[in-house]
């Protein structure tokens, strides 16, 4: 069943967003998060400005803009922090919003392999490594 808007924890800009992301930049037709649990280095969600269900309702217009926001992040991660693999999924089961998880992974690091764990609650950085961190994916964009 789909969340309504007035719930959505990126339209009503909801303090648990606060809490699990910061926003980095406003791009083409998406805004740009870092996560706050950071166990894959450079970890961001692309979310699209608008409240929507599915990827498929999007016209194709709207998805190609969408992607190509998704394509710059992805490019600038690589850039800034050279993983080994970038994943990128799409999960909400709970949340009508469409976002998409950017997950770099490092051979030898944190679940290189596995599937990605939502929030491990294992890695938080201080504030000057999490500006050092926006300063290098910006940089990139």
């Amino acid at each position: 069943m789909a969340s309504p808007k007035s719930e959505c924890l990126y339209c009503q800009h909801l303090p648990v967003l606060d809490e699990l992301m910061i926003k980095i930049a406003d791009l083409e037709v998406s805004q740009l998060f870092l996560f706050k649990e950071q166990s894959h280095p450079g970890r961001c969600n692309v979310v699209y400005k608008d409240h929507g269900v599915e990827f498929h309702e999007l016209s194709e217009e709207q998805r190609n803009a969408f992607m190509r926001d998704v394509a710059k992040v992805g490019n600038a991660i690589q850039k800034a922090f050279n993983p080994d693999k970038i994943n990128y999924g799409a999960f909400a089961d709970t949340l009508s919003h469409l976002h998409m998880h950017i997950v770099p992974k490092y051979k030898g690091g944190y679940n290189f392999g596995g599937v990605i764990e939502m929030n491990p609650k294992k890695t938080y950085l201080t504030d000057e490594q999490y500006n050092e961190t926006i300063s290098k994916i910006k940089a990139n964009l």
